[in-house]
């Protein structure tokens, strides 16, 4: 797919005299024992690396020595599928966070920022990882915006994508979420799978709950992934049309413990292993790919089973050449553990170069880089054009015996639609009943200044009083707010407004504590201790002073509300939308 790396004539000597005995490695793994995933098994020997790549393993010395006694080698990791924007930081400062959990490579799909600020956004993720020693493979976003119901930033149609396939770390399309476009024959949806079948490059997939045919008619334009299974009966009808699985574990979608007989022969060839979309403090203190390794071993997963699908798995399907398996001509990403059925990272290595030690990078790549020009990059660090909101604005004036609520089912994306009977209180606005737990969700459209607002209701969330606005809203990334009354919902939605992105909370009109995102709305130039700090305070006061429920990310949920693809129910700036029939529907009625 893209280049790995290159290398030169007297290179390729040295390896050849090393390798053979004549020379000493530079580096030298003694002892050790690892984990071949050629032959699913592990193995006892010296592992001799002469700059990136691993030249011999059987006894060698070297100019450095580690000796590996006690130890487990294994391949480093590599995510299948992640949304860096989703870690609120900068991409470099995700290689800070991510390596000292043995991560050596991505595949990043830049749908978030690109939905804010087009190819903009796409070119700021390619410039901002071009240099790292932590691989970023780049799929280029298919549905910007995810459906015509959707209001995003930008829109770009099969023409305007297409040079970015010439790219060299370019792998393909990225999660085609129009599924209802393909298997209906959508041009543009088509024309986009075309393209990337004609630049020979791969297409990944996102269709929850789609089968039989109409799963067939899906595949048929080349896509390749799955990453939305959350039923074993789901992933195995996927993967015995030839789909490869992602099983996804992430801060809010987790997929692992339904999905752990994929751990076991024959599905396990062809599964690999995602985040999707974390927060830096689920990171920090859980781990990102390890975590689900780790998780997957404590279920009762063959651990070589599972390194092989978080490692030699993605490597081989998104082409990251000799990468992803210890063996001889591979880059030597590395990961020395103190105990294999824990996962207890005690290093890592990079292209032959140790980058942490136990839970700390060794150099901080965030630290040596300068913020881009802003002026190049008009759309990630401006992607605000809209007015002050008030409180009438989100005034529901239809009158009616029934609403429709979304309701939230915990651990994953997917929602119900939920009819009740309106209940009115007198100290509460129409519709509202916290009670019930029934409150009011909106939309607000950002980016061209529309003016436009859906209104809904939610359950689920538990909120009991103040308001949660965020400019996190998977697609479109539009102000999403949750509260109880409208007065501290447009204070809060003005408040992630005049911040140029982030994160609100404002009770009896007062702000309790706010999360600065200036980058796109999505990320900002601090490091992780300022987002994860912040994160930590501002969980607490929804939590403890709002009464969200404690069993959901109260912002990584709230974010997947106005998702108009996962079924069933959702909300975008021009309300209330039923999934599976791609339409708007009536919150009142």
């Amino acid at each position: 797919m893209g280049k790995i790396w290159t290398t030169t004539f007297d290179r390729v000597i040295d390896r050849v005299k090393i390798a053979n005995g004549e020379k000493k490695a530079d580096l030298v793994f003694k002892n050790a024992k690892y984990v071949n995933l050629f032959t699913d098994e592990i193995v006892e020997a010296d592992i001799a690396v002469c700059r990136m790549h691993i030249v011999g393993v059987g006894k060698y010395d070297g100019e450095v020595e580690v000796d590996c006694t006690g130890k487990i080698l294994v391949p480093s990791f590599i995510d299948s599928h992640i949304h860096l924007e989703s870690v609120m930081i900068s991409p470099r400062s995700f290689r800070d966070l991510a390596v000292p959990h043995g991560t050596c490579a991505v595949i990043a799909d830049p749908h978030e920022i690109a939905n804010v600020a087009g190819i903009d956004g796409i070119n700021y993720i390619l410039r901002m990882t071009e240099d790292l020693d932590l691989h970023v493979g780049v799929m280029i976003p298919s549905c910007v915006p995810s459906t015509p119901l959707d209001e995003s930033g930008d829109v770009l149609d099969s023409e305007t994508i297409k040079p970015l396939y010439g790219h060299e770390r370019v792998y393909g399309l990225a999660e085609m979420m129009n599924a209802y476009g393909v298997t209906h024959a959508d041009i543009e949806c088509i024309k986009k799978c075309v393209d990337a079948m004609n630049a020979d490059k791969l297409i990944d997939g996102h269709a929850p709950k789609l089968k039989g045919n109409m799963l067939n008619a899906y595949m048929t334009s080349a896509v390749s992934t799955d990453h939305e299974c959350s039923t074993f009966e789901e992933a195995r009808e996927k993967l015995e049309r030839g789909m490869w699985i992602e099983i996804r574990e992430g801060t809010v979608c987790k997929d692992l413990d339904a999905l752990m007989k994929l751990f076991e022969s024959p599905y396990y060839h062809r599964s690999m292993l995602a985040t999707d979309d974390s927060h830096p403090d689920t990171i920090l203190y859980k781990g990102h790919i390890d975590k689900i390794v780790r998780q997957a071993i404590k279920n009762g997963a063959n651990p070589v089973h599972a390194i092989k699908m978080a490692s030699l798995n993605p490597a081989l399907h998104y082409g990251l050449t000799h990468m992803g398996a210890i063996g001889v001509g591979y880059l030597a990403n590395i990961v020395v553990l103190d105990d294999l059925e824990n996962v207890k990272i005690n290093s890592c290595y990079l292209n032959g170069k140790k980058v942490s030690e136990y839970d700390k990078a060794l150099k901080k790549y965030s630290d040596d880089f300068n913020t881009l020009d802003k002026n190049e990059f008009k759309k990630v660090y401006y992607s605000f054009n809209m007015n002050n909101v008030k409180d009438i604005d989100f005034k529901i004036d239809e009158k009616g015996k029934k609403q429709r609520v979304i309701e939230i089912i915990p651990g994953g994306v997917l929602t119900k639609e939920l009819v009740v009977d309106i209940i009115e209180k007198k100290d509460m606005p129409y519709g509202i009943d916290t009670d019930r737990d029934i409150v009011k969700i909106a939309v607000v459209e950002r980016h061209h200044e529309t003016g436009h607002i859906g209104l809904g209701f939610i359950k689920g969330y538990g909120i009991k009083q103040g308001a949660i606005a965020s400019s996190i809203g998977h697609d479109s990334h539009n102000i999403i707010v949750v509260g109880t009354n409208d007065k501290d919902i447009a204070m809060a939605v003005n408040s992630v407004k005049n911040n140029n992105g982030g994160i609100a909370i404002v009770c009896e009109n007062v702000l309790l504590g706010d999360l600065r995102l200036e980058v796109a709305g999505l990320m900002t130039e601090n490091d992780e201790d300022y987002v994860i700090s912040n994160i930590e305070k501002l969980k607490d006061i929804a939590y403890f002073d709002l009464g969200v429920k404690r069993d959901i990310d109260p912002f990584m949920t709230l974010a997947f509300m106005q998702l108009p693809v996962i079924p069933e129910l959702k909300i975008v700036p021009k309300g209330l939308v039923r999934v599976s029939e791609q339409k708007v529907v009536d919150t009142v009625f």
